[in-house]
């Protein structure tokens, strides 16, 4: 009986020994299962890669289609800078900084001029394409200003810095260009500048063969006043340089805007071209903006309401933008002081002139008065 009794004790005891190892477990089993979902919620807080969770690409998406149909009602907006002003586009563009060659015009310096404006920035949606629009000229006739002027547009999205991909960089592959492209969205027109295309004479060509059907606008301007700005310009940076009488000079030759027309006519017909006056982007900014607008397609939408004229610089200005303590202008580079050149100087290139502008008015049918 007592040896049954012991057993019995034995029994009981080893029973509760094992409940007590079973209920250990079962704690440390609930512990460790908190902490894990403790780490994974914080995990799940936590910057995800660049691709993002699931639940980050979900939202991605959503505000993309957000602002895609953002954007069509700017588009639509009978006047998007009165009733949708949360909606305005950049103002200004973003320049890279660099060095600036001397065949090209000068991009303004960061901080030349009044702070950058807030604005919405679009680079995350849309697709990259190639220009269907490209301002191909002339150097010092006003083409930073031109494109200034039109990134205010909604549906206009530009490079600002040069490409130079037709004259320069055609070797590394049209990817390569199209890659330098902003995105945009359905309806918008992308565009570039690169002055020097108009002068080169294997640009046409190659143009062409990207696309046929490409609206090409050039900024012409007087080219005595053209050939003394860019002389002024280079002045700056090399002080031995040619005289302004050697007409053998290329600053010389890109006045001669019959003479690189014709290579251009052989490949668009002049529907295709769009001859914009400098004189008149100062005079009548928005005039000449309504006639660029209409050339490529585009609602009037850049008007008289957004200019001012600076009496300073001697050119117009977009108006103070919505959050900006300034308005803006182009930078220090522009509006240059011109040197006192010689009469006789300035005669003899009107005169050298005169037969190449009377035929560039007849090819153009446009008379631009600077005779």
């Amino acid at each position: 009986m007592e040896c049954s009794l012991s057993r019995c004790h034995s029994q009981a005891v080893a029973t509760a020994s094992l409940r007590k190892k079973l209920l250990l477990l079962f704690t440390m089993l609930l512990l460790w299962g908190y902490i894990l979902y403790s780490c994974a919620g914080f995990c799940v807080s936590l910057p995800g890669p660049v691709h993002g969770s699931a639940r980050q690409r979900a939202a991605a998406a959503a505000a993309a289609a957000s602002a895609s149909a953002a954007a069509y009602k700017v588009a639509s907006d009978p006047d998007p800078f009165v009733s949708a002003p949360a909606l305005r586009p950049r103002l200004v563009p973003r320049v890279p900084a660099g060095e600036v060659e001397d065949e090209e015009e000068e991009p303004d310096p960061p901080g030349g001029h009044s702070p950058r404006p807030p604005e919405l920035n679009y680079s995350s949606f849309g697709t990259k394409k190639l220009p269907q629009a490209i301002i191909i000229g002339v150097k010092k006739g006003g083409t930073r200003a031109l494109l200034e002027f039109l990134r205010v547009h909604p549906d206009i999205r530009a490079v600002g810095a040069e490409p130079h991909f037709f004259d320069r960089h055609f070797d590394k592959g049209i990817e390569w260009y199209k890659d330098l492209m902003p995105k945009t969205l359905d309806g918008q027109v992308t565009m570039e500048k690169t002055p020097s295309y108009y002068v080169t004479k294997e640009t046409p060509p190659r143009i062409h063969a990207m696309s046929k059907d490409a609206k090409l606008i050039v900024v012409v301007r007087d080219p005595v006043t053209r050939a003394i700005s860019d002389y002024t310009q280079t002045l700056s940076k090399k002080p031995d340089i040619p005289s302004l009488i050697d007409t053998s000079w290329s600053a010389i030759q890109i006045g001669i805007y019959a003479k690189h027309l014709e290579n251009w006519l052989q490949y668009f017909p002049m529907r295709q071209i769009l001859f914009v006056s400098g004189e008149r982007l100062i005079s009548d900014p928005a005039g000449e903006l309504g006639k660029v607008q209409d050339f490529l397609g585009l609602k009037r939408i850049i008007t008289d309401k957004h200019f001012y004229f600076n009496q300073t610089k001697g050119f117009p200005c977009l108006k103070k933008p919505e959050g900006s303590s300034k308005p803006h202008c182009l930078g220090k580079t522009k509006g240059r002081t011109h040197p006192n050149i010689d009469p006789e100087v300035v005669q003899r290139l009107r005169d050298f002139y005169r037969p190449f502008n009377m035929k560039f008015y007849q090819m153009t049918g446009q008379n631009f008065g600077w005779d």
